[in-house]
């Protein structure tokens, strides 16, 4: 499949999806959405890829909804037959439940859902000079794109409410410092950053990583009874396989663990 708006890289374990709008600092159009979607698909299907980065091209990562695309002239269509409930809703979804961490290379601009695409990843690494903008309410809307679960939890009630009602740009040094994202880096030491980072997620043992991604997201809705027992579940599952096995052969043998993933 020949993609307009999706670049695609798949090296060393590493699959990287590029939004490659950046006239319009990859925004969303309809051809994005069903092109990131068909590709993070694909990539979270392929035996090969351990580590999914998403990042823009350009000097935006997401600009969010293009709205020179977006018209009500033929009405507002119902909730469940809206760009949400298509595009925004199972993409979001699909990110957080993927069995591979997933990565959010933010290398300039990132607003309103553009924002919360990179915050629904796994972890977030940005440039020094990217921003985080939750625009919504500076053109009349409601953050969405899962904004509003992951903001609280992020960073906290009185920080998520000023975000989102004053809609005001911070840079990734403050996005840091609150809990928002995992790290800001210099623009020119960005790209060796993110290979490095990527390159070590890609050799860690994926299904455990998997299985602690889905520990710490149900970590929220459950008492410390019902944590315990997931944790104990997972750790069963995790027991099983064939990288536990080397990460004890590993240690006993006193080198490095080769983990496949599996």
């Amino acid at each position: 499949m020949i993609m307009q708006t999706i670049l695609i890289e798949k090296n060393a374990g590493i699959g990287r999806l590029i939004l490659n709008r950046p006239q319009r600092l990859n925004s969303f159009n309809e051809t994005l959405h069903q092109e990131l979607a068909s590709a993070f698909h694909t990539l979270s299907q392929d035996s090969e890829v351990r580590v999914i980065v998403i990042t823009g091209q350009g000097r935006g990562f997401c600009a969010g909804q293009d709205l020179s695309e977006s018209s009500t002239e033929q009405g507002i269509p119902l909730p469940l037959e809206g760009s949400l409930e298509r595009y925004y809703n199972p993409l979001i979804q699909n990110i957080r439940h993927s069995a591979k961490p997933v990565v959010a290379a933010v290398n300039g601009v990132a607003a309103g859902a553009g924002a919360n695409l990179a915050l629904a990843c796994d972890v977030v690494i940005a440039k020094y000079s990217a921003q985080f903008i939750q625009s919504f309410c500076n053109i009349g809307l409601v953050p969405d794109a899962g904004g509003t679960w992951m903001l609280p939890r992020l960073v906290g009630y009185a920080k998520a409410v000023g975000l989102t009602l004053l809609g005001e740009a911070i840079d990734a040094l403050e996005a840091e410092r609150i809990g928002m994202i995992w790290q800001a880096v210099a623009d020119d030491q960005f790209d060796a950053k993110v290979d490095a980072l990527c390159e070590k997620l890609a050799q860690r043992p994926t299904q455990a990583l998997a299985f602690t991604k889905q520990a710490l997201q149900r970590s929220s809705e459950h008492s410390l009874a019902q944590q315990l027992e997931l944790e104990r579940n997972l750790q069963y599952f995790a027991l099983h396989s064939y990288d536990f096995k080397e990460g004890v052969q590993a240690f006993k043998q006193k080198r490095p663990a080769v983990f496949l993933g599996r």
